[in-house]
């Protein structure tokens, strides 16, 4: 689902990935995995990336939130009781005010159940110290431009584009360059208008 949140910009995000693994609850095994993630596409690579490497796990629980504007959240138990686990992994997130933000809490079944808040606070605790462990760092927000430009402007586009902190997403090299960029979202237009002028009018948008 998505829904909207209030967020700075720059905002703030994890420094780096981070795995912890607290001690034992009544011989349940806890393993927390928390990554900067950059969409959807990310969020759901390191829940995989997670199952993958604990195959024999009894429950992956997760849950992510995404860069703003949309600031997308979603969160699953992975067969825990409703509630118990994702909820609370999300719930670290939001109160550490993170975004583009991904943690995946796996479980090793010790043999004694913990019940519904036995298991959110093992949850929750856990992802709360892999979040703490991955540092803080802040990121300006960011949407997508596509442009196209000829091979004569390429020594203005890379002197613009370290001036704008903007960063190329992908190129495609035909009769002119085409480019699909990252820019900082409250001011791409007034980057744009300088790139071009910069140009001589040669800029082309494609979005």
């Amino acid at each position: 689902m998505a829904r909207a949140q209030p967020a700075p910009d720059p905002f703030p995000t994890l420094e780096r990935p981070a795995r912890v693994e607290p001690e034992k609850i009544l011989g349940s095994r806890f393993v927390a995995t928390a990554a900067p993630v950059a969409d959807a596409e990310a969020a759901a690579g390191l829940l995989a990336a997670v199952r993958a490497e604990f195959p024999g796990a009894d429950h992956h629980g997760f849950a992510w939130r995404l860069a703003p504007p949309l600031a997308e959240v979603r969160s699953g138990d992975d067969g825990e009781p409703s509630g118990s686990t994702g909820l609370p992994i999300l719930r670290q997130i939001e109160g550490l005010g993170l975004f583009a933000v991904a943690v995946v809490v796996a479980r090793w079944f010790g043999g004694t159940k913990l019940g519904v808040g036995g298991l959110m606070r093992a949850y929750g605790g856990a992802a709360r110290q892999a979040l703490e462990a991955g540092g803080l760092a802040w990121r300006r927000r960011e949407i997508c431009a596509r442009i196209a430009l000829p091979y004569a402007c390429q020594g203005v586009l890379t002197g613009w584009l370290g001036e704008c902190s903007g960063r190329v997403l992908s190129a495609r090299y035909g009769a002119d360059i085409e480019l699909e960029l990252a820019l900082p979202a409250l001011e791409h237009e007034r980057w744009l208008a300088e790139l071009r002028e910069r140009t001589g009018g040669r800029l082309r948008r494609l979005d």
